[in-house]
Order: C-alpha cells, then structure tokens, then sequence
C-alpha cells in the first residue's frame, strides 16, 4: 500500500520544498513508515486511494494499545497529515483520509511511561546490600528489559531461561507461551541475585523452579512486586502512578520510538491483533533478538 517509492518522493519533498533538517526527515519518514508497517500486520490491501479514516483511527488505537504516549501519538499524527498532504498535491490521492483525524490531547488519561533516567534511578536506589536487593534489582531488569506482565514475571521458571540463547520463555494471558529476548544486563542482574542469594536458600516445595523467591522460598506474589515498585518511586520522588505494568509499557514505547518494527514489538508483548483474534504473522526468534539489540536502550 505504502510503497518505497512515495516514501522517496516524501523525503525529497521534505527536503526541498519544506526544507527541513536532516532529523525532522528521518523523523517524518519513521513515523509514517509505522503506518506502512501496520498495514501489513493488519492486512489492509489495495492503493493509497483506498485508506480511510477508520483506518487511521485503528491505527492510533493499535498505537495506544501498545503503551505509545500521547506526545508520540501526536507527532506520528502530524507526520501523516503532511504525507497525505504531500500524496494530495501530488495527484497521488484525491481525498485526504487525515483531514479529520484528531490529534491525540497531551493531557489524555494513556498508560504512564517512564523514561529511561527513571528507571535507572529506581533500580540504582535499590540497596544490594541487604539481602533481597540483588532480587529485586534483577525483577526490576527483567520486568524492564523483557517487557513482561506482572504475572509473567512472578511465574517465571529456571527450566525456561535459556540464557545460552538469549531467550526466555513466558506464559502470558490465555495459556499462550511465547520466546523474549532477554538483555545481557538483566541476565547479569539475575546471575548476581542466584550468585548471592537464590543459591543459598532453600525453596519451598513446588518452588523449585520458580527464578524470584521471597524470604520464605515461595514465589513472589503480584503485590509484593507493586509493594516493592511503589517503595522505590516514592524513594526516587516520581511523581507519576507507577506499577510493574508501567515498566511494560516503556519497554513497548522506548523499543517503538527508537525506530523497532511494530511487528517485533507485538510478538514480544504476547498481544493479540486489536482488530481479529489471531495472532500476528509469526516473527523468529533471531528477528525477535535483533530488535533488541538494535532499538532497546539496554542494549
């Protein structure tokens, strides 16, 4: 639908008609090669001619689904305007589907997102002195760098951790069980809590497997890890409601602004497509581990 070729001709419009910077053409294509990706994922067929405003609607509300802020929405919005503006002059199209579309309010109700410089300060205030710290500096990690539901971290299994691959296993919501890469940091992170701590206990039984154990080998329970989060942004002064699934929302908006194919970003947050009930084309877990190591901060 979006084809290379109007991509180019957008750049040179950019450039020499609007002349605008470098960054803020690189910017303007990223963003509406977001919708390119889309189209694929969601399967929308045909010429320029035939996107409609529903379309473009459905895409901001896969956007928001996947955590994006309402800033970031926002300029991908005015990104497609100028595309379709462009496509217009041009004869490319004859109706603008963007004219109506509302650019998303800045001060909407949308998942919070901390930025990287929080995160950091959460787990750097951890005290690795005590016993529990390394624990919960490698969940703090895991959660960040996996972008993993609560549950999923919580239930996460040694026999699934393939650490010499670079992958772990998760049963996310409906049984499902899909492959994330895992960051070296976050592995480090977790070697350290078995090195000092996870390897001197002994766990419950029926515990045995379960990677983050509390001080009486039982797993954790999904409110000790909110406990535990709640704590550390009080500690660090931010003023934002943050819980484990704020960690999964900034892993999904960090990967999507710095540049990651929509399509990897899915897989690895184990979502279903917000417009069927099937799950997106399957991505391999090599293309899953180079977005990783491409657009994640961690990396």
């Amino acid at each position: 639908m979006i084809n290379d070729i109007y991509l180019k001709q957008f750049r040179n419009y950019l450039m020499l008609e609007k002349s605008l910077s470098g960054n803020s053409v690189e910017a303007y294509l990223a963003d509406v090669s977001k919708l390119q990706q889309y189209c694929i994922i969601a399967e929308i067929k045909g010429s320029m001619s035939d996107l409609r405003l529903q379309h473009l609607k459905d895409f901001l509300e896969y956007l928001n689904g996947l955590g994006l802020c309402a800033r970031s929405q926002a300029r991908i919005v005015s990104a497609l305007k100028s595309f379709f503006r462009f496509l217009e002059i041009e004869g490319i199209i004859q109706n603008d589907p963007s004219l109506l579309l509302e650019t998303p309010k800045i001060g909407r109700k949308l998942p919070v997102v901390l930025s990287l410089d929080e995160i950091d300060a959460m787990i750097r205030a951890i005290d690795v002195s005590k016993p529990l710290g390394h624990r919960n500096r490698a969940m703090l990690e895991t959660l960040y760098s996996c972008g993993l539901r609560v549950s999923e971290l919580v239930n996460l299994k040694i026999s699934n951790c393939y650490f010499n691959e670079d992958f772990i296993r998760v049963t996310g919501k409906g049984s499902k069980e899909r492959l994330i890469p895992i960051s070296p940091r976050a592995k480090n992170e977790i070697g350290y809590y078995f090195t000092s701590y996870r390897n001197h206990i002994s766990p419950a039984k029926g515990h045995e497997d379960f990677v983050f154990l509390n001080i009486r080998g039982k797993k954790l329970t999904r409110v000790m890890v909110f406990t535990i989060i709640k704590d550390l942004t009080a500690i660090c002064g931010i003023a934002k409601t943050v819980s484990p699934h704020t960690f999964r929302h900034s892993f999904a908006t960090h990967l999507i602004e710095g540049g990651a194919d929509l399509r990897a970003v899915q897989e690895m947050l184990g979502h279903e497509s917000i417009l069927t009930t099937e799950i997106y084309t399957h991505i391999d877990r090599e293309y899953l581990r180079e977005a990783i190591i491409q657009f994640h901060p961690r990396s």
